[in-house]
């Protein structure tokens, strides 16, 4: 369980921390996140992307020759992002870590389980080779295991963090 922390400086005054649990489910829920890499000349690369939430950690696929691997392959540091685009209501969340690339057959397994679960059959992948393959060709698998997570509330606004 992660230390929480509410920072009182950017929090209404009757906000209370949200709890981990609650931050936890709606990373596991959510539909779409946008994925923030560093280029090689340290400009940020933003993409939206679809991910699971499986062993405390967030996954997300690409291509091996997708900008989001190139920038990868030379700077692991990433956010995660997914909440709404409500100013009054909700939660925003904010993941940072780094990615490391999924080879294991048995656990790219089980995130090829959580996927189909997730999004439904049209996200069937088979695996081999430490990879996904599907008609579209061959994904490569990230996990970030956070090292901070920020929760924003809004009603009323919050600033959480969350370390591990």
């Amino acid at each position: 369980m992660p230390d929480a922390v509410l920072d009182q400086r950017y929090s209404d005054p009757e906000a209370v921390a949200v709890s981990w649990e609650v931050v936890r489910e709606r990373l596991a829920r959510a539909g779409v996140y946008w994925l923030t890499t560093v280029r090689p000349e340290a400009r940020p690369h933003v993409t939206p992307l679809i991910a699971v939430w499986l062993d405390d950690a967030m996954l997300f696929t690409t291509g091996a020759q997708e900008r989001k691997a190139r920038n990868l392959a030379g700077n692991p540091a990433v956010a995660l992002t997914t909440g709404t685009d409500a100013l009054d209501r909700g939660l925003d969340v904010v993941v940072e870590g780094e990615a490391q690339l999924l080879r294991d057959d048995a656990t790219l397994r089980r995130a090829a389980a959580a996927w189909e679960a997730k999004y439904g059959e049209a996200w069937r992948f088979e695996v081999r080779d430490g990879a996904f393959h599907h008609a579209g060709g061959v994904a490569d698998v990230y996990r970030v295991a956070p090292r901070v997570v920020f929760a924003f509330g809004k009603d009323p606004y919050s600033q959480n963090r969350y370390t591990f």
